[in-house]
C-alpha cells in the first residue's frame, strides 16, 4: 500500500488515504488518516452507502448524527458503525484527528465478527465492539507519530482478525454480487430463489451478515449509482430513467430520504 497525496494544508485540514491491496482486498475499501490543523467549524454530509466505518480518534470527538443534525450530546471519539440508509451530518472543530478503516460490508462481518445487525444504524464505542483488543490499538497507533507506519499497524491488525473471522455464506455473497452487478435492479425474489433460499430467509440472514436487509442494500446501490452519473454530468431524467427509478419524482424522493437535500441542492454543493 502506498499514500495518497495529501491536499494542501491551508485548507487546515491533513488528509492521507491507503488503498489496500493484498489480503485485504474486497474487505477494507481504504484506510484514511486525517487531521484538522487549524480552528474552524467544519460541516459534513456523508449519503448513504455501504461502507461500514471503524474510526480511532487521537484528537478532539467528532458531533455525528444519523439522519439529523447532530448535537453537543452526540459527540463521540472512537467508534464502529454500521450500515444506515439515511444521511449522516458530521461536525468538528478544527481540533479533531482520526485514522478510519473503511470495510466492505462483506468484509465487516469478518472483521467484527459479531451479527451486523448490532451495528446497523447506530455508533458503538470502540471498548464495547473490541473490547481490550481494540483500546491498545488505539493507543499504539496514538504513540506513532506518522501515517505510514499507522497504515501498516492497522492493516496488520485487521489482517491478523480477519484469519479466524466469520466469512459470509456463499448464499450471501451470491445475492450481494447479484444486486451490485445489477445496481440495485434485480429482483430480490429472483435472487432469493437462485440461492435456494425463500425471501424470509435471505432477509434474515443478509440482516445478520450485512446488517441491513437486501432491498435496503439494493436501494443503496441503486442510489449511489444515481450519484455516479449525476457526477459524471447526466441529466436528472435520464438518471432515473438510467437506474431504475419510476420517474424524476421518484429520484427526488430518494435523495431527501437517503442524503437528506434535494438533487439540486446535493449538485450545488458539489460544485
Amino acid at each position: 500500500m502506498q499514500p495518497s497525496p495529501q491536499p494542501p494544508q491551508s485548507s487546515g485540514i491533513e488528509l492521507v488515504e491507503m488503498r489496500p491491496a493484498g489480503p485485504l482486498e474486497g474487505v477494507v475499501t481504504r484506510i484514511t488518516g486525517y487531521r484538522e490543523t487549524a480552528r474552524q467549524h467544519i460541516s459534513m454530509r456523508e449519503t448513504a452507502s455501504l461502507t461500514v466505518p471503524f474510526i480511532l480518534s487521537f484528537g478532539e470527538p467528532f458531533a455525528i448524527g444519523l439522519g439529523r443534525a447532530p448535537t453537543a450530546a452526540d459527540r463521540i471519539g472512537s467508534f464502529a458503525a454500521g450500515l444506515f440508509a439515511g444521511p449522516v451530518l458530521i461536525e468538528s472543530f478544527g481540533a479533531s484527528h482520526c485514522l478510519q478503516i473503511d470495510f466492505t460490508p462483506l468484509g465487516a462481518r469478518r472483521f467484527f465478527k459479531i451479527p451486523m445487525y448490532e451495528l446497523a444504524d447506530r455508533m458503538i464505542l470502540l471498548d464495547d465492539v473490541l473490547g481490550n483488543d481494540g483500546l491498545a490499538l488505539r493507543e499504539h497507533l496514538g504513540n506513532t507519530t506518522d501515517w505510514k507506519s499507522r497504515f501498516a499497524l492497522a492493516a496488520g491488525f485487521v489482517s491478523s482478525r480477519i484469519g479466524d473471522g466469520c466469512p459470509p455464506s456463499a448464499e450471501v455473497r451470491e445475492v450481494f454480487s447479484g444486486i451490485d452487478a445489477s445496481g440495485g435492479r434485480a429482483p430480490v425474489s429472483r435472487l432469493a430463489t437462485r440461492a435456494g433460499w425463500s425471501r424470509k430467509h435471505l432477509a434474515e440472514r443478509f440482516r445478520a451478515e450485512i446488517g441491513l436487509g437486501p432491498k435496503s442494500v439494493a436501494r443503496i446501490v441503486r442510489f449511489n449509482r444515481a450519484l455516479a452519473a449525476a457526477r459524471a454530468g447526466d441529466k436528472w431524467a435520464d438518471i432515473a430513467a438510467g437506474c431504475g427509478y419510476a420517474d424524476q419524482a421518484h429520484l427526488t424522493r430518494e435523495f431527501r430520504a437517503l442524503a437528506g437535500i434535494s438533487p439540486a441542492a446535493w449538485q450545488a454543493g458539489l460544485a
